[in-house]
């Protein structure tokens, strides 16, 4: 019988972000679809957690820090020849404009950019990624609507989704991909510790709001062969939420 496209058997995958909500689903889901995992992250306890519900499996798990470049060169190291990578480490922050410190604009887009971006650059200078790797990198539909105080937050995002159409051009002709998940407000523990919040934003979307899950199905399909012909896009999953 043959193979269908919608797997990641023999694929090596790299996990950033994997101790919690949707990079943790990531992981967890990309090693049920048959890759094997490099998973990283901060926190080495809740990263174990992870690396055991992935189950058995080659998989590898490497505590790291993006915002220190020996770390990340470890990381690299240490991930060896690879599939595809998923940036899925990050974190929000919320401050209207005329409060935002300098400092807090700095470890925004330093964690949500300039981490992902230069974690891409060393990969490709260590030619780690296979030609016909992928590479996702995770946004958000704030990258393209406006919300209050949110206003790091969207930039790093927009800025994020500007590289991935760059990089999308500039990897092809090794047949790799670049594409970007631009997911709605998702109840991960990120935002969870605010029920009546979730609740209330909830009511704007005719889907509801959307599981980690949801975000990691959409990751497979575009680290998985089924998509080897989409590169350059921003998928939004923002469960059919007016823009407007």
């Amino acid at each position: 019988m043959t193979d269908h496209p919608f797997h990641l058997r023999d694929k090596r995958i790299l996990v950033t972000g994997a101790s919690s909500g949707i990079g943790r689903a990531i992981a967890i889901e990309c090693a049920r679809a048959g890759a094997t995992v490099i998973a990283s992250a901060r926190d080495v306890q809740r990263l174990a957690d992870t690396m055991a519900a992935m189950g058995e499996g080659e998989h590898i798990s490497m505590c790291a820090d993006l915002a220190d470049a020996g770390q990340m060169a470890a990381l690299v190291a240490r991930a060896g020849a690879i599939d595809g990578v998923v940036h899925a480490a990050g974190i929000q922050g919320l401050t209207p404009m005329r409060m935002m410190r300098q400092s807090f604009l700095d470890q925004v887009i330093g964690t949500n950019f300039m981490a992902p971006a230069m974690l891409t650059q060393k990969l490709l200078a260590a030619k780690s990624l296979r030609n016909g790797a992928s590479i996702v990198f995770l946004s958000s539909i704030a990258a393209h609507t406006g919300t209050v105080g949110v206003g790091a937050y969207s930039s790093s995002k927009g800025a994020i989704e500007g590289l991935m159409r760059v990089l999308a051009l500039e990897t092809a002709p090794r047949a790799m991909r670049v594409n970007a998940l631009a997911p709605g407000l998702i109840d991960t523990p990120l935002v969870n510790g605010d029920r009546a919040f979730l609740e209330e934003k909830g009511k704007a979307y005719p889907l509801g709001l959307g599981q980690p899950e949801d975000v990691a199905y959409a990751a497979i399909y575009l680290l998985c062969d089924a998509s080897r012909k989409v590169s350059g896009i921003s998928l939004h999953l923002d469960g059919g939420i007016p823009w407007t």
